[in-house]
């Protein structure tokens, strides 16, 4: 059975090394006036800056731990928070906030509310969403930021089955939907592009030119 816990940590780690290389360009920049440029790059996701990014990545974070702690039903634990004065420092006592509520409730069937959804889900299934959200805004990071992205082949295999299970219906595509519809996969096909595809990604995306 895929460990989703440790998958998902592994990818909370690297998601951190990006956002704290960005916080330490936007300090170097800030000198020259160009810092906070940084957070308004855009991403991947489309309309979103890095900080719109970084802002619901730290929601999901809080919302899923407090999903695991038995606490996913209240809606101000899913609110997007305003991380603009600090974005890395917020971001970070996000991932900090999640991975031991995550290490105690989320390998078994202990139900994890996710108001998103709609429903409650066993831990290692609520888990497994919250890895699949996090591997690929990952990518979106690293993309953003024009830097390599460090994860194993591994996070990707475990991935992509959780990828081929996202509903490809309209009403979970396209605007205001979680995910933008699928795009046609890349001739030579791997867990990483196959993955960005079914999440309506291009794997060829990068940051428009200044």
């Amino acid at each position: 059975m895929t460990n989703f816990v440790e998958l998902d940590r592994v990818a909370a780690l690297e998601t951190l090394r990006l956002v704290r290389g960005a916080a330490l360009a936007a300090a170097a920049g800030a000198a020259d006036g160009e810092g906070k440029e940084i957070w308004d790059r855009p991403t991947p996701c489309d309309g979103w800056t890095l900080l719109d990014l970084l802002g619901h990545m730290t929601a999901q974070n809080h919302g899923f731990a407090a999903a695991a702690r038995g606490e996913g039903g209240l809606p101000a634990h899913w609110r997007v928070p305003d991380i603009a004065a600090d974005p890395a420092r917020a971001y970070g006592e996000s991932v900090a906030a999640l991975i031991v509520p995550f290490a105690e409730a989320g390998g078994g069937d202990r139900e994890f509310v996710l108001p998103e959804l709609g429903r409650a889900f066993p831990g290692r299934v609520a888990v497994s969403f919250h890895f699949l959200d996090l591997a690929v805004h990952a990518w979106d990071l690293a993309r953003t930021l024009a830097v390599e992205l460090r994860l194993p082949d591994s996070v990707w295999e475990s991935v992509l089955p959780v990828a081929r299970r996202v509903p490809a219906d309209a009403q979970a595509r396209g605007p205001g939907a979680f995910f933008a519809p699928v795009r046609p996969a890349p001739a030579q096909v791997t867990p990483l592009t196959e993955t960005l595809t079914l999440l309506g990604r291009s794997p060829r995306w990068s940051r428009p030119a200044d």
